[in-house]
């Protein structure tokens, strides 16, 4: 199955070495570069290339060490080179100005691939759905074998075991499932997603279709503990919270803040794992939302509304 988050990474790394490339000849080739750019006539424009290749440097040092959304630094950095190289044409004559014409066409054209990579890390978790503004971390150690822990989540039909907010989740069986969960103000929203990256015992990924409700993905990452007994479980979610921010201060209210839920998912997604059941509270057995946490009274354990261990 392709990947397109690894193509994304490979990219971005492409331009890491790429701006790696540009950046020495300009620090030490600096004569030679403005007399190819057709400004070999500037005062300033050794002072300029020299600032230029040293920002490039850093690009290089951020593609290849950081994240790939790093590239967007990159796209900045061609706005400015575009700015000044128009700004240089207006005084360029005959060869010099032939010369600065193609500069400026070759760093058109470094813009236009920048901003297509740059724009694969946006849509890399969303497909072609708006990106979510939303990045959610949690992780948790769970003392099952990843091999185990990977095979329940990746039974998409069992999350709503243990993530309270979902209704259901159907799978076809060719990669693809819909999903229905809780919204605030006894809301529902529903979407189809499909599987992006599958790799048994170690990582799942997935991501919704065009003409969700909400746009949403997710990666969880399975791993030997660091003492070698259990598996370390990191959740990164990405999704819109429909409203903005209005929309998250009233999911918030009503006990659908995203933060508190990929926490608690995991959490309860630890005991269903190590015991077999869920237990929950009998004052609260619809889970943590405002309604029911004004209405609590003193707990007593209930299983009857967990999720077993399939």
């Amino acid at each position: 199955m392709d990947n397109p988050e690894r193509t994304t990474d490979r990219l971005a790394r492409f331009l890491g070495v790429a701006s790696a490339g540009l950046g020495v000849p300009m620090l030490w080739k600096t004569d030679e570069v403005a007399e190819a750019a057709g400004v070999d006539d500037s005062r300033m424009a050794p002072a300029v290339i020299q600032a230029v290749g040293t920002r490039e440097l850093v690009h290089a040092a951020l593609l290849l060490l950081g994240p790939s959304r790093s590239v967007w630094t990159r796209v900045v950095g061609d706005a400015g080179d575009l700015a000044v190289l128009t700004r240089a044409l207006q005084n360029r004559t005959g060869a010099r100005r032939s010369r600065t014409q193609a500069a400026t066409l070759a760093v058109l054209g470094i813009t236009a691939f920048d901003l297509y990579v740059a724009t694969r890390t946006l849509r890399r978790q969303h497909g072609k759905g708006r990106p979510g503004p939303l990045e959610l971390h949690a992780s948790a150690t769970v003392n099952r074998s990843p091999q185990e822990s990977y095979a329940y989540w990746r039974d998409f039909e069992n999350l709503p075991s243990f993530m309270l907010h979902l209704r259901s989740v159907t799978q076809d069986g060719n990669g693809r499932s819909r999903w229905e969960a809780n919204a605030p103000i006894r809301r529902k929203v529903k979407w189809d997603a499909e599987i992006t990256g599958d790799e048994p015992g170690r990582r799942i990924s997935w991501k919704s279709l065009p003409g969700a409700d909400i746009d949403n993905s997710g990666t969880v990452h399975f791993a030997p503990a660091p003492d070698g007994e259990g598996t370390e479980v990191r959740v990164h979610l990405h999704y819109d919270v429909p409203g903005g921010r209005v929309g998250r201060m009233v999911a918030k209210l009503w006990g659908e803040e995203p933060e508190q839920q990929v926490r608690d998912d995991l959490r309860r997604f630890k005991q269903v794992l190590e015991t077999g059941d869920l237990v929950r509270s009998d004052a609260l057995p619809q889970g943590t939302d405002a309604r029911h946490q004004f209405l609590q009274r003193t707990a007593k354990p209930n299983k009857h509304h967990g999720g077993g261990h399939r």
